[in-house]
């Protein structure tokens, strides 16, 4: 668990635009408000990432997604409930409910709810995150501080301490209306 002075830090950061990494279930991720465009374009940035691919945004609980999810079928809200929190990545439709640069050239975006300790505290105060994996472009996923810090050093404002899940890769993701595999783990 992280320290509440540490929490509220990190959320000043977040709130002010600032791109962070921090402990995932599997790998390392980068995340940044997903609400402030100038954050998520220095984050694609410092990736290599194109906007148009779109990112993930992922929360420590499933209501802090209601904005996207209070309309859906019954039946794709409780395939919802049974996966998550867990290493499930969902792509919903996003009813034009967020910025482009969120959702890239996509109708759907790609939500996940977390079980690791460090995502829920802080997006427990920060709200949902956007999350994408701390490594360039064409690169291995960071598995360990040091790849963070070797990766990115300097160009990042924090790394948040942790440690890694106990998932081998990286979430599944899959269409929530077709269930079509897009990822396997």
């Amino acid at each position: 668990m992280l320290a509440h002075w540490r929490i509220t830090r990190l959320n000043s950061l977040l709130q002010a635009g600032g791109v962070i990494a921090y402990p995932t279930e599997a790998v390392w991720g980068l995340g940044c408000n997903p609400w402030v465009g100038s954050a998520v374009e220095r984050l694609l940035l410092i990736k290599q990432r194109p906007v148009a691919k779109g990112l993930i945004l992922v929360a420590g609980d499933i209501e802090q997604f209601d904005f996207l999810l209070w309309d859906l079928p019954d039946g794709q809200l409780a395939k919802l409930r049974l996966s998550w929190p867990g290493a499930n990545t969902w792509l919903v439709p996003h009813q034009g409910r967020l910025p482009a640069w969120i959702t890239g050239q996509h109708e759907t975006v790609a939500l996940r709810v977390s079980t690791h300790p460090v995502i829920r505290q802080l997006s427990a105060v920060a709200g949902p995150l956007v999350s994408t994996s701390a490594n360039p472009a064409g690169h291995a996923p960071a598995r360990s501080r040091l790849q963070v810090e070797r990766y990115f050093h300097g160009v990042l404002d924090t790394v948040v301490p942790g440690a890694l899940g106990d998932q081998r890769n990286p979430s599944i993701i899959r269409d929530l209306r077709t269930e079509k595999v897009i990822r396997a783990s």
